[in-house]
């Protein structure tokens, strides 16, 4: 059958229109959908137009198109023409358009099988050698076979379009209802169906698992509407959309920054389709850092709070200003169990293979599971500072009825002194405000030697004082990163951080070589820690050292052992007071508030008593190398350097001089 074309004098044009629904050619996944092509998969072109047709006979919509049938758009024609063919077994494409020369207005479409025509070859570009094209890694299946099937539409001068040729008859065979959710213009990936996926997604699932939950959800596959290879579409735009631009862009940079220094350390982990999920990197001076003060570590997962736009994560530590200093980095695509102990284990690699003494994370039941697993003889705490936010979210109707209840919250955490002090303090409270049912207090009580701070005190953290803010928790890329931030933006962004940190740790040595200390006392020890600690670290010690002025140290106990117990307390606080172990003969102390063991500094209780039994200086065990001077020279944390120092000269050549920095 042929069609006259719908003439108006000589304002008519006849345009070839690259199809808006494309045909039954698969995508192929290992490479990005092309702009333009796929997109209807992910937004129904269709919806809403149905309703719209109106057919003049009062037949029924299961009908088969015919000539004079009129439709109130274009878009309702073709949404029936797709509808037709779904329920006839094929799929649809748009194929030609004539628009007027005036002004461009599109006055006549056609709706073509997706098998009309056949492909045109193009012409293959000319090798290097000149006598042959490109080669085709995967060639595309032949789809299209000459099927004449059509639906001509035209617009009247009403505006209401009309069909004006129709063509039944397919030169191939039909698809069976339960496949025709395969053909391209019947997949699509519902409202309700997107949503389903984002949060599967978020929780770690991937695309055939996803799949398997929306073929139960819809009981059967013909019933979901659109098949794994939508789903991964649909995932795949997602992530580029919360990130904010292609991972591809931040793996390219870190390519590059592979090849220019072999110490470089990146790693991509895969998931169970071969898509890129999450990515970590190290490079050559965090690892070093590492080597000097990776005792203690924080993985910040703060993106979470919405602080961050970008799910990504640093691994950071304490420097020997008390700055903090990054150790690693992950962009975090997935968050199963299974991808963090991937992740924990990647930077366990990039660090040597040497696990901190301790490591501090948000409160999460998925990164509990995996530190378990990968760092067991790691002491696990969990950030206080978050638990006091989930607090306002969980308890916010107490907060609202109770405008005391945070403070003492807060008070009974924080400031309790002993594990007995906390227990009687924590079950006050509970009844005073009558939570006892109250299950996320259940549960943070039951999880309370991981972060309350009087259970804690016995493991290295690094920090000044046991009530120390949370700056040193996320505060790595403040000032950078934010929550707009994009992937295209974060790459440049965090050179930007990492070089400000740096510039930092340069001018606070300058300040410790090159300004001199004030001392406040005649005391040999005050001078002694002048010269070895850094300039933040001596402050720190020197109040320590000048509040045992205001203390006072009585002997309580002498044993057979040379070990002396001291009652120490401030002038007219006997009631507050702390023991301390004193060894004459070794020269060591311990304190009841273990913040020799918790921070690296003594406290003011063992200074006391070193003054009242004329220990002039600090006795070597108690001046950590990482807070002083020397930190970075020598022999690095554990006498080792791990793989940074290769057999390549030029490597080595180039580790050194990172060293030396």
């Amino acid at each position: 059958m042929e069609f006259e074309p719908l003439g108006i004098g000589n304002d008519v044009r006849e345009f070839d229109v690259i199809g808006l629904g494309v045909g039954d050619d698969t995508i192929d996944m290992e490479h990005p959908v092309e702009e333009g092509e796929d997109k209807q998969l992910l937004n129904d072109p269709f919806e809403g137009f149905v309703s719209n047709v109106r057919i003049s006979d009062g037949d029924s919509m299961n009908l088969e198109p015919y000539e004079g049938m009129e439709f109130e758009s274009e878009e309702a024609a073709k949404a029936f023409y797709n509808s037709y063919a779904r329920r006839v077994g094929f799929s649809t494409r748009v194929s030609m358009s004539r628009r007027t020369r005036r002004d461009g207005a599109i006055i006549q479409r056609s709706f073509v099988c997706a098998k009309e025509g056949f492909r045109v070859e193009k012409e293959k570009p000319v090798g290097r050698d000149g006598g042959g094209g490109a080669r085709v890694k995967r060639p595309r299946a032949e789809t299209r076979v000459g099927c004449k099937a059509i639906l001509v539409v035209k617009i009247q001068d009403s505006g209401r379009w009309v069909v004006s040729g129709f063509v039944k008859e397919h030169n191939h065979e039909l698809v069976e209802p339960d496949k025709v959710h395969c053909l391209r213009s019947h997949r699509h990936v519902s409202g309700p169906a997107k949503s389903l996926i984002d949060t599967l997604q978020v929780a770690g699932i991937g695309p055939s698992g996803i799949m398997s939950a929306l073929i139960k959800e819809y009981g059967g596959i013909s019933n979901v509407g659109f098949t794994e290879r939508d789903c991964r579409n649909y995932m795949r735009s997602s992530k580029q959309r919360t990130l904010g631009g292609d991972p591809q862009t931040l793996l390219d940079y870190l390519k590059q920054k592979h090849l220019e220094n072999p110490s470089f350390f990146y790693a991509v982990q895969g998931d169970e389709d071969h898509c890129m999920s999450n990515i970590f990197w190290a490079d050559p001076k965090g690892r070093s850092n590492f080597a000097y003060f990776g005792d203690t570590v924080t993985f910040d997962t703060n993106y979470k709070s919405n602080r961050y736009r970008l799910p990504f994560a640093p691994f950071t530590g304490i420097n020997h200003h008390g700055q903090p200093v990054l150790f690693g980095c992950a962009l975090l695509i997935n968050e199963s169990e299974a991808s963090f102990s991937w992740l924990f284990r990647t930077w366990l690699t990039a660090m040597c293979g040497k696990p901190p003494v301790s490591i501090t994370t948000d409160h999460d039941r998925v990164i509990r599971l995996a530190v378990s697993q990968v760092f067991p003889e790691t002491r696990h705490r969990f950030c206080k500072w978050h638990i006091f936010k989930e607090c306002q979210e969980k308890l916010s109707h107490v907060l609202s009825e109770h405008i005391n209840f945070e403070a003492e919250f807060h008070k009974c955490v924080s400031l309790m002194e002993s594990i007995e002090e906390f227990e009687a303090c924590w079950f006050t409270l509970i009844d005073k405000y009558d939570l006892g049912k109250n299950e996320w207090l259940q549960a943070i009580y039951a999880d309370r030697k991981q972060w309350v701070p009087v259970y804690l005190r016995d493991t290295f953290f690094a920090e000044m004082c046991i009530t120390q803010s949370s700056d040193s928790m996320n505060s790595y890329f403040d000032g950078y990163v934010n929550a707009s931030t994009t992937l295209q933006q974060f790459i440049k962004l965090y050179e930007k951080a990492v070089e400000s940190r740096y510039e930092k740790e340069v001018k606070a040595d300058y300040d410790t070589i090159h300004i001199a200390a004030v001392l406040k006392t005649p005391s040999p020890m005050e001078k002694q820690a002048a010269e070895i600690y850094t300039r933040k670290l001596f402050m720190k010690f020197q109040t320590e050292l000048v509040e045992t002025l205001t203390f006072l140290a009585t002997k309580v106990d002498d044993d057979k052992e040379s070990i002396t117990v001291f009652q120490v307390a401030k002038f007219g606080e006997s009631h507050k007071s702390y023991l301390v172990h004193y060894n004459v003969r070794e020269i060591k102390a311990s304190c009841s508030c273990q913040m020799f063991e918790f921070s690296g500094l003594l406290c003011w209780h063992i200074l006391t008593v070193f003054r009242v039994t004329n220990t002039l200086i600090l006795p070597p065990c108690y001046v950590l190398k990482r807070w002083t001077r020397n930190a970075k020279r020598g022999v690095m944390l554990e006498e080792q350097t791990c793989n940074l120092v290769s057999n390549n000269c030029k490597e080595s050549f180039t580790v050194r001089y990172n060293n030396l920095q």
